[in-house]
Protein backbone atom coordinates (compact mmCIF):
# COMPACT_ATOMS: atom_id res chain seq x y z
CA UNK A 1 0.00 0.00 0.00
CA UNK A 2 1.35 3.44 -0.96
CA UNK A 3 1.60 6.32 1.50
CA UNK A 4 -1.30 8.09 -0.23
CA UNK A 5 -3.45 4.96 0.01
CA UNK A 6 -2.57 4.56 3.68
CA UNK A 7 -3.51 8.19 4.38
CA UNK A 8 -6.81 7.79 2.49
CA UNK A 9 -7.62 4.59 4.37
CA UNK A 10 -6.82 6.21 7.72
CA UNK A 11 -9.05 9.19 6.85
CA UNK A 12 -11.90 6.84 5.88
CA UNK A 13 -11.81 4.92 9.13
CA UNK A 14 -11.65 8.13 11.16
CA UNK A 15 -14.95 9.26 9.63
CA UNK A 16 -18.20 8.68 11.45
CA UNK A 17 -20.72 7.24 9.03
CA UNK A 18 -24.49 7.28 9.41
CA UNK A 19 -26.95 4.84 7.91
CA UNK A 20 -30.76 4.86 7.96
CA UNK A 21 -32.92 1.78 7.46
CA UNK A 22 -36.18 2.11 5.52
CA UNK A 23 -37.84 -0.94 7.07
CA UNK A 24 -38.04 -2.13 10.70
CA UNK A 25 -35.08 -4.27 11.77
CA UNK A 26 -35.58 -7.35 13.93
CA UNK A 27 -33.86 -7.15 17.30
CA UNK A 28 -31.79 -10.30 16.88
CA UNK A 29 -30.53 -9.02 13.52
CA UNK A 30 -29.61 -5.69 15.10
CA UNK A 31 -27.72 -7.38 17.94
CA UNK A 32 -25.69 -9.54 15.57
CA UNK A 33 -24.93 -6.61 13.27
CA UNK A 34 -23.86 -4.35 16.14
CA UNK A 35 -21.66 -7.01 17.68
CA UNK A 36 -19.90 -7.66 14.39
CA UNK A 37 -19.45 -3.97 13.67
CA UNK A 38 -18.08 -3.25 17.14
CA UNK A 39 -15.54 -6.04 16.74
CA UNK A 40 -14.50 -4.69 13.33
CA UNK A 41 -14.12 -1.16 14.70
CA UNK A 42 -11.86 -2.54 17.44
CA UNK A 43 -9.62 -4.30 14.91
CA UNK A 44 -9.59 -1.33 12.52
CA UNK A 45 -11.48 -3.19 9.79
CA UNK A 46 -14.51 -0.87 9.84
CA UNK A 47 -15.29 2.73 10.65
CA UNK A 48 -17.52 4.17 13.34
CA UNK A 49 -21.25 4.21 12.66
CA UNK A 50 -24.52 5.84 13.70
CA UNK A 51 -27.27 3.40 12.74
CA UNK A 52 -30.76 4.92 12.50
CA UNK A 53 -33.63 2.42 12.56
CA UNK A 54 -36.95 1.31 14.03
CA UNK A 55 -37.85 -2.05 15.56
CA UNK A 56 -41.08 -4.03 15.53
CA UNK A 57 -42.99 -4.00 18.84
CA UNK A 58 -40.86 -5.74 21.49
CA UNK A 59 -39.35 -5.47 24.95
CA UNK A 60 -35.65 -5.68 25.79
CA UNK A 61 -34.07 -6.52 29.13
CA UNK A 62 -30.89 -4.84 30.27
CA UNK A 63 -28.47 -6.39 32.71
CA UNK A 64 -30.41 -4.97 35.70
CA UNK A 65 -33.90 -5.99 34.50
CA UNK A 66 -36.22 -7.56 37.07
CA UNK A 67 -38.75 -10.23 36.13
CA UNK A 68 -41.49 -8.52 38.13
CA UNK A 69 -41.14 -5.38 35.97
CA UNK A 70 -42.34 -7.28 32.86
CA UNK A 71 -46.14 -7.31 32.54
CA UNK A 72 -46.48 -7.85 28.76
CA UNK A 73 -50.26 -8.33 28.39
CA UNK A 74 -50.01 -8.64 24.59
CA UNK A 75 -47.26 -11.27 24.70
CA UNK A 76 -44.77 -9.19 22.72
CA UNK A 77 -41.35 -10.74 22.00
CA UNK A 78 -38.72 -10.17 24.68
CA UNK A 79 -34.94 -10.11 24.25
CA UNK A 80 -31.87 -10.09 26.45
CA UNK A 81 -30.12 -6.95 25.26
CA UNK A 82 -26.78 -7.26 27.06
CA UNK A 83 -26.68 -3.48 27.57
CA UNK A 84 -26.91 -1.66 30.86
CA UNK A 85 -30.26 -0.70 32.34
CA UNK A 86 -33.58 -2.45 32.84
CA UNK A 87 -36.67 -3.04 30.67
CA UNK A 88 -37.22 -0.94 27.55
CA UNK A 89 -39.93 -0.93 24.90
CA UNK A 90 -39.14 -0.52 21.19
CA UNK A 91 -41.61 -0.20 18.37
CA UNK A 92 -42.65 1.69 15.23
CA UNK A 93 -42.64 5.45 15.65
CA UNK A 94 -39.60 5.36 17.92
CA UNK A 95 -36.25 6.46 16.53
CA UNK A 96 -33.40 4.19 17.54
CA UNK A 97 -29.84 5.33 16.96
CA UNK A 98 -27.22 2.70 17.68
CA UNK A 99 -23.95 4.49 18.38
CA UNK A 100 -20.82 2.51 17.53
CA UNK A 101 -17.73 4.54 18.39
CA UNK A 102 -14.11 3.84 19.30
CA UNK A 103 -13.99 5.38 22.75
CA UNK A 104 -10.23 5.03 22.95
CA UNK A 105 -10.05 8.32 21.07
CA UNK A 106 -11.62 11.67 21.79
CA UNK A 107 -14.64 12.81 19.79
CA UNK A 108 -14.72 16.59 19.74
CA UNK A 109 -15.29 17.81 23.31
CA UNK A 110 -16.01 14.25 24.50
CA UNK A 111 -12.73 12.89 25.92
CA UNK A 112 -11.27 9.46 25.28
CA UNK A 113 -11.90 6.58 27.71
CA UNK A 114 -14.44 8.51 29.77
CA UNK A 115 -17.75 6.63 29.92
CA UNK A 116 -19.46 9.19 32.13
CA UNK A 117 -18.62 12.00 29.72
CA UNK A 118 -19.74 9.84 26.79
CA UNK A 119 -23.17 9.21 28.30
CA UNK A 120 -23.51 12.88 29.27
CA UNK A 121 -22.69 13.87 25.69
CA UNK A 122 -25.41 11.53 24.42
CA UNK A 123 -27.88 13.18 26.80
CA UNK A 124 -26.85 16.68 25.71
CA UNK A 125 -27.08 15.63 22.04
CA UNK A 126 -30.67 14.46 22.53
CA UNK A 127 -31.66 17.57 24.48
CA UNK A 128 -30.14 19.95 21.91
CA UNK A 129 -31.89 18.11 19.09
CA UNK A 130 -35.24 18.25 20.89
CA UNK A 131 -34.74 21.95 21.69
CA UNK A 132 -34.29 22.68 17.99
CA UNK A 133 -37.70 21.07 17.46
CA UNK A 134 -39.26 23.29 20.11
CA UNK A 135 -39.22 20.80 23.00
CA UNK A 136 -37.59 21.66 26.33
CA UNK A 137 -36.11 18.61 28.03
CA UNK A 138 -33.71 17.78 30.84
CA UNK A 139 -31.97 15.08 32.80
CA UNK A 140 -32.91 14.27 36.38
CA UNK A 141 -30.57 13.19 39.16
CA UNK A 142 -30.93 9.48 39.88
CA UNK A 143 -32.97 8.79 36.75
CA UNK A 144 -31.73 7.49 33.41
CA UNK A 145 -32.73 9.13 30.16
CA UNK A 146 -34.16 12.47 29.04
CA UNK A 147 -37.28 13.97 30.60
CA UNK A 148 -39.83 16.65 29.85
CA UNK A 149 -43.27 17.85 30.98
CA UNK A 150 -46.04 16.23 28.97
CA UNK A 151 -48.05 19.00 27.25
CA UNK A 152 -51.35 17.15 27.71
CA UNK A 153 -51.11 15.90 31.29
CA UNK A 154 -48.65 18.50 32.59
CA UNK A 155 -46.81 15.67 34.34
CA UNK A 156 -43.13 14.84 34.14
CA UNK A 157 -42.53 12.09 31.60
CA UNK A 158 -39.69 10.34 29.79
CA UNK A 159 -39.18 11.14 26.12
CA UNK A 160 -35.85 9.41 25.40
CA UNK A 161 -33.85 6.49 26.77
CA UNK A 162 -30.16 5.63 26.76
CA UNK A 163 -28.67 2.15 27.03
CA UNK A 164 -25.02 1.54 26.22
CA UNK A 165 -22.71 -1.44 26.11
CA UNK A 166 -18.95 -1.08 25.71
CA UNK A 167 -16.74 -3.91 24.45
CA UNK A 168 -12.98 -3.32 24.36
CA UNK A 169 -13.67 0.42 24.40
CA UNK A 170 -16.08 0.28 21.46
CA UNK A 171 -19.64 1.40 22.21
CA UNK A 172 -22.77 -0.24 20.88
CA UNK A 173 -26.49 -0.03 21.57
CA UNK A 174 -27.41 3.64 21.98
CA UNK A 175 -30.47 5.87 22.29
CA UNK A 176 -34.20 5.76 21.61
CA UNK A 177 -36.43 8.82 21.16
CA UNK A 178 -40.21 8.66 21.11
CA UNK A 179 -41.49 10.38 17.99
CA UNK A 180 -44.96 8.83 17.79
CA UNK A 181 -44.93 5.26 19.16
CA UNK A 182 -47.96 3.53 20.68
CA UNK A 183 -47.52 4.85 24.22
CA UNK A 184 -49.91 2.21 25.56
CA UNK A 185 -47.27 -0.41 24.77
CA UNK A 186 -45.06 1.06 27.49
CA UNK A 187 -47.62 -0.13 30.03
CA UNK A 188 -46.40 -3.69 29.43
CA UNK A 189 -43.27 -2.95 31.47
CA UNK A 190 -42.06 -0.76 34.28
CA UNK A 191 -39.80 1.31 31.99
CA UNK A 192 -36.25 1.31 33.33
CA UNK A 193 -37.63 0.23 36.70
CA UNK A 194 -39.22 3.63 37.33
CA UNK A 195 -42.80 3.22 38.54
CA UNK A 196 -43.82 6.78 39.37
CA UNK A 197 -43.46 8.47 35.97
CA UNK A 198 -44.99 8.10 32.54
CA UNK A 199 -43.69 8.37 28.99
CA UNK A 200 -44.41 10.91 26.30
CA UNK A 201 -43.56 11.57 22.67
CA UNK A 202 -42.65 14.36 20.27
CA UNK A 203 -46.05 14.04 18.58
CA UNK A 204 -47.78 15.26 21.74
CA UNK A 205 -45.88 18.54 21.38
CA UNK A 206 -45.85 18.87 17.58
CA UNK A 207 -48.03 16.35 15.69
CA UNK A 208 -46.71 17.48 12.30
CA UNK A 209 -43.06 16.60 12.94
CA UNK A 210 -41.76 13.59 11.01
CA UNK A 211 -39.02 11.06 11.59
CA UNK A 212 -36.98 12.86 8.93
CA UNK A 213 -37.29 16.09 10.92
CA UNK A 214 -35.94 14.31 13.99
CA UNK A 215 -33.12 12.66 12.05
CA UNK A 216 -32.08 15.98 10.54
CA UNK A 217 -31.94 17.56 13.99
CA UNK A 218 -29.86 14.70 15.39
CA UNK A 219 -27.36 14.82 12.54
CA UNK A 220 -27.13 18.62 12.71
CA UNK A 221 -26.35 18.67 16.43
CA UNK A 222 -23.99 15.67 16.52
CA UNK A 223 -20.79 17.72 15.80
CA UNK A 224 -21.55 20.03 18.73
CA UNK A 225 -20.88 17.17 21.13
CA UNK A 226 -18.83 14.64 19.14
CA UNK A 227 -16.79 16.71 16.69
CA UNK A 228 -16.91 15.07 13.29
CA UNK A 229 -19.79 15.71 10.89
CA UNK A 230 -21.35 12.31 10.11
CA UNK A 231 -21.14 11.16 6.49
CA UNK A 232 -23.86 9.13 4.81
CA UNK A 233 -22.90 5.48 4.34
CA UNK A 234 -23.44 4.83 0.63
CA UNK A 235 -21.71 1.43 0.55
CA UNK A 236 -24.95 -0.49 0.02
CA UNK A 237 -26.84 2.05 -2.08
Amino acid sequence: MSDDQAIAEKAFFEKILWKKEKDPVSYDTALETMQQRAASIHTGEAGELLWFLEHPRLYTAGTSAKAEDLINPDGLPTFEAGRGGQWTYHGPGQRIVYVMLDLQRAHGPTPARDLRSFVQSLEKWIMASLASLGIDSRTECGRIGVWTDDPITGLEAKIAAIGIRVSRWVSWHGISINLDPALDDFSGIIPCGIRDYGVTSISRFAPGLTMSDLDEALLRHWPQFFGAIPCADTSEN
